[in-house]
């Protein structure tokens, strides 16, 4: 185990409105505020979005297993932010139900928020997270040495 030690920095709240993108949302909202590491705390509802729930065998590289959510479910998410090459990366996970179903997995690519998210983002101070690619997954994984700044 590693771990790095720091403080909160700051906090916003957001208001994702119907239509939008969340993930294009938060991913540009905190380039523009130059979040470079934090987490990521959500509820509302989503759909059109793709989830990977796992791999289809487990094997490395995984080959991911994606659905698809087509019509408006509710959500819960967490996710975090993480330093890359061109500025922030954000890597959100989430569960997702309607009816009496629900799915969790990482939510990936574009997806449309029904009628609305509410969003917390409490940024880290004095840690960055960065990401670098991983040869066994194939993945972009936060770096074993997480840098204090």
């Amino acid at each position: 185990m590693k771990y790095a030690a720091g403080t909160c920095g700051r906090v916003f709240y957001l208001h994702i409105e119907h239509g939008e993108d969340p993930v294009a949302t938060i991913q540009s909202f905190v380039q523009e505020k130059e979040v470079l590491s934090g987490v990521i705390h959500f509820i509302g509802a989503i759909k059109k979005a793709m989830l990977v729930t796992g791999p289809k065998e487990d094997v490395l590289p995984p080959d991911p297993y994606k659905v698809e959510v087509p019509f408006a479910h509710e959500l819960i998410g967490t996710g975090f932010i993480r330093s890359g090459e061109g500025g922030p990366v954000v890597h959100i996970h989430v569960s997702a139900g309607r009816g009496e179903k629900a799915l969790t997995g990482c939510l990936r690519g574009s997806a449309e928020v029904f009628i609305l998210i509410e969003a917390v983002i409490m940024e880290f101070a004095g840690i960055e997270i960065p990401v670098m690619p991983d040869k066994k997954t194939g993945m972009m994984l936060p770096d074993p040495v997480i840098s204090v700044r």
